[in-house]
């Protein structure tokens, strides 16, 4: 009795404000009521206190000057610009996937995206874990999606599919590459974001060197198709290869024994390597989905004075062109021809000269045509004996300086005296030119010199005496055999 006395008095009450049926009530009495009453009291007192918890964040959240759940919608302009102030993004949101991949809320700064992306990015690099490749892949799709303001707006308002329909294409940019662009490559991670440099010979004769000139290249090279802007095909109708997963390539296992295999890998041939598949219907009629066109290039090559056999002249960015690639170089290597009388040496030009026998005793005047069309004269004067051998130089009149084309090197010239043939002179001039010449020094002779005869030098008979003295070793090392007399 006592029982019931105090449960109508306050579980009654209680009840009925929860709005419990009266048929619990009346059904129920003593110890059995009682129980049932602790555990409605338990189960309404937790969601009281989710109530009161649920209340507590959203009137912080209203302080903060932000919605307090996720996505959440905020338009108020003291929302957006308290939000601004504090570097964090404020708007209603469609979906979170692309949150949920970096681990971010959607009001998640710039700095916040950045942090997510490089722990994510290093943890599931294909370096680290090659079979993390997909996931490497949606955290780069989500990080180039949020990091651009324009896209990230596009798709909080419309999601994914508004990324793809929205005039940013359905393809998104290499994984690799937004790697890179973020941690600035390095290592096996490096990747090559420019084309490569294309490299043309241009034959030059000395006379372009010494003198400035410009030629005309006439060149093929790839340009991005500009019917298609580089996408292949109609904005939209590019498609990720599902056979590689947009990579490029393939990978088969394939087992070469028991409990041994190997791993090959291959272009993919559904793609054709390019990680994506364009419709025959929606690719582009100019360059039929390749994204490239061939296009003639006349590059105007200026050769400026002093220039060198083998020097580069650059086209910065004039080489072949490639979708989501920096264009290569063009460079040009000067080839220079050999030229009948100078030789190029640095900046000195060097050449051989022939002088007579009575030139290089009396003296001479010698008329040289230089390479810009101009003749000069160089002049040994009468008394000055030049040698078989002697090497003399014109000062600046050499090569010009590169870029200081006022400044030359050295004419550098090497001389060669032509003698007469024998017997040009009769007995009686002889004797006349002997006594015009510098007296020669006489021998006495003695008993025990011997008396020799000096003949021409013939390099043949050296080689034949060569041979003729290996056979005389050959005997007495190895003496032939012969029929010996029998003795008895």
């Amino acid at each position: 009795m006592q029982e019931e006395a105090v449960l109508p008095g306050v579980g009654e009450a209680f009840l009925k404000e929860k709005k419990v049926p009266g048929c619990c009530l009346a059904a129920e009495t003593g110890s059995e009521l009682s129980r049932k009453v602790e555990g409605v009291f338990s189960v309404c007192h937790r969601e009281e206190e989710r109530e009161r918890k649920r209340k507590r964040r959203a009137a912080e959240a209203r302080v903060r000057g932000c919605g307090g759940r996720r996505g959440s919608p905020s338009s108020s302009p003291l929302c957006r610009l308290k939000a601004r102030a504090r570097g964090t993004h404020c708007t209603m949101v469609k979906e979170t996937t692309y949150y949920d991949v970096l681990g971010v809320k959607p009001n998640a700064s710039q700095e916040e995206l950045k942090k997510a992306y490089r722990k994510l990015a290093l943890k599931y690099h294909p370096d680290k874990n090659p079979n993390e490749g997909e996931k490497f892949k949606q955290i780069s799709q989500a990080y180039e999606v949020l990091s651009d303001s324009k896209k990230r707006e596009l798709y909080d308002k419309g999601g994914e599919q508004a990324i793809k329909e929205g005039g940013t294409g359905s393809s998104f940019g290499s994984p690799m590459d937004i790697f890179d662009m973020f941690f600035g490559g390095g290592g096996r991670m490096q990747r090559e974001r420019r084309g490569k440099n294309v490299v043309h010979q241009l034959s030059v004769t000395l006379e372009d060197l010494y003198n400035g000139a410009t030629r005309k290249l006439a060149l093929q090279k790839n340009v991005i198709c500009d019917k298609c802007e580089g996408r292949g095909g109609k904005k939209g109708a590019v498609e990720c290869c599902l056979n590689c997963r947009g990579t490029g390539m393939q990978i088969r296992i394939h087992q070469i024994g028991p409990g041994m295999v190997q791993q090959i890998q291959s272009v993919c041939m559904e793609c054709q390597g390019h990680g994506e598949r364009i419709s025959p219907k929606d690719r582009c009629k100019s360059c039929n989905g390749r994204k490239i066109v061939r296009e003639k290039k006349i590059l105007e090559v200026h050769i400026d004075k002093g220039m060198k056999d083998g020097q580069k002249i650059t086209f910065h960015g004039e080489g072949d062109q490639e979708p989501g690639l920096e264009p290569g170089d063009i460079i040009i290597v000067l080839d220079q021809k050999d030229h009948s009388v100078f030789t190029r040496r640095g900046e000195d030009l060097v050449m051989s000269m022939d002088i007579q026998l009575v030139e290089a005793l009396c003296g001479f005047q010698k008329p040289i045509v230089m390479l810009d069309n101009r003749t000069i004269i160089i002049t040994s004067h009468p008394g000055q004996i030049v040698k078989h051998g002697d090497i003399k130089c014109v000062l600046n009149e050499g090569m010009p300086f590169y870029r200081r084309p006022y400044e030359k090197g050295r004419l550098i010239v090497e001389f060669k005296v032509i003698f007469p043939d024998s017997g040009f002179l009769s007995s009686d001039k002889l004797c006349l030119l002997e006594k015009l010449l510098p007296p020669r020094q006489e021998v006495e002779e003695t008993e025990e010199m011997d008396q020799v005869e000096l003949v021409d030098f013939d390099p043949s008979q050296e080689r034949q005496h060569h041979y003729n003295g290996e056979a005389y070793e050959d005997d007495e090392h190895h003496p032939r055999g012969g029929v010996q007399c029998q003795t008895s």
